[in-house]
């Protein structure tokens, strides 16, 4: 949206604020050049020194409920957050995710404190300013990371970097003698009078400062701080693992003693670990035996059940060998008594359908052979002829 520049003060008394004047007094057509949220995410986000802010048209000044709003609408609102960002974690991320989504445009730009600056007032810190800032391109909500940022935020920072909102927790954060580096803008958000705002030097163009603070909420349980504690707790163990991965004992800053302590722990850990599995093992082998031994009870008993049955069956008091056994007896008892031929048959001893042939016939088939076994034969008849008188 065009936005009409006069080069007058807007109000008497107020310092004319930089980049406002234009010769003559003349009105220029200025437009927006900001530059917008992040739309893919196929690259980080880039640095603050390579994508600065050179829009020249004014930035009015906005409260919460308008940017709430949605507007302006010729260009975002820039919201700004800063901190050390060390073992950058989950916390880290939900506090700018609070921060890129407290308006519907918003554009998030992350200040990220050098090493001088942050050992000097705080501490020393695990990552470097480098990884830090890489950490801080490669989330998802940041759009421009701001490297060096200072530790209590100025008017100059504020103008220079056109920010409308500082996002921030709540809690006061002490440090660099103060009881709260964002004391000046916490106090500002309440400033009714553009006279008697102390948050800024005299010369400032107060209005800015109106309503910039916007809290946001930590995320409990877990910091930078409870991070380092958990790994100091439990020094031992890290230190025995990176020694296992291959670390040398240079590289960890352990004495001669503890890496021999250590590696030792190690061993007895390893022979731990096999005891474990052979006994898990052990323990998986008797179980098996034991379901396979009940199988094979439950199938003993079928089988012995089926094999008392069939023996019943067969050797029983009514069982099929007694029966097949008499059978067998009373075929054999009529096979050995004799038949008796029946009272009333005219002749015994003799076959009804044959009739004895005379003696004196002789077999046609056989022939005497000679006259003396002929007549041996007739002799034979004759006697038995005189037997039967």
């Amino acid at each position: 949206m065009p936005v009409l520049a006069r080069g007058a003060e807007s109000e008497p008394g107020l310092p004319k604020r930089p980049g406002d004047e234009r010769p003559g007094g003349a009105m220029e057509e200025l437009e927006h050049t900001c530059p917008q949220p992040r739309l893919t995410l196929t690259a980080p986000a880039p640095f603050a020194d390579e994508i600065s802010c050179q829009c020249r048209a004014p930035h009015e000044k906005l409260t919460i409920a308008q940017a709430r709003l949605g507007t302006p609408v010729d260009r975002p609102v820039r919201v700004y957050a800063d901190g050390i960002f060390d073992l950058f974690h989950s916390g880290h991320a939900r506090a700018l995710m609070q921060a890129k989504t407290l308006f519907p445009n918003s554009y998030l730009l992350v200040g990220v404190c050098s090493d001088d600056l942050t050992h000097k007032f705080k501490g020393f810190t695990v990552m470097n300013e480098t990884e830090r800032y890489e950490a801080l391109r490669h989330c998802r909500y940041v759009d421009e990371v701001i490297r060096d940022a200072p530790w209590t935020l100025t008017p100059e920072f504020l103008e220079k970097h056109k920010i409308d909102f500082v996002a921030h927790d709540d809690i006061p954060y002490s440090s660099a003698g103060s009881d709260d580096v964002y004391k000046h803008i916490k106090e500002a958000a309440t400033c009714h009078s553009a006279r008697s705002c102390p948050a800024f030097p005299a010369g400032f163009l107060f209005p800015l400062c109106s309503g910039m603070f916007v809290p946001t909420q930590r995320t409990e349980g877990i910091s930078t701080s409870d991070i380092i504690t958990r790994i100091v707790r439990d020094y031992d163990v890290y230190a025995r693992r990176n020694l296992q991965r291959g670390y040398t004992a240079k590289e960890l800053n352990v004495s001669f003693i503890n890496e021999k302590k250590y590696r030792f722990q190690n061993q007895v850990d390893k022979m731990k670990e096999k005891v474990k599995n052979v006994e898990e093992k052990s323990k998986e082998f008797v179980n098996k035996v034991e379901e396979k031994s009940h199988d094979l009870i439950q199938k003993w008993e079928e089988k012995s059940r089926e094999f008392i049955g069939n023996f019943l069956e067969l050797f029983g008091p009514d069982g099929a060998l007694k029966q097949m056994f008499q059978e067998r007896s009373g075929r054999m008892l009529q096979a050995f008594s004799p038949r008796q031929s029946p009272s009333s048959s005219p002749t015994r001893g003799r076959s009804p359908s044959r009739s004895p042939s005379p003696p004196w016939v002789f077999n046609k088939a056989s022939p005497p052979s000679s006259p003396k076994a002929a007549s041996a034969s007739l002799s034979s008849m004759s006697e038995g002829d005189e037997d039967e008188k």
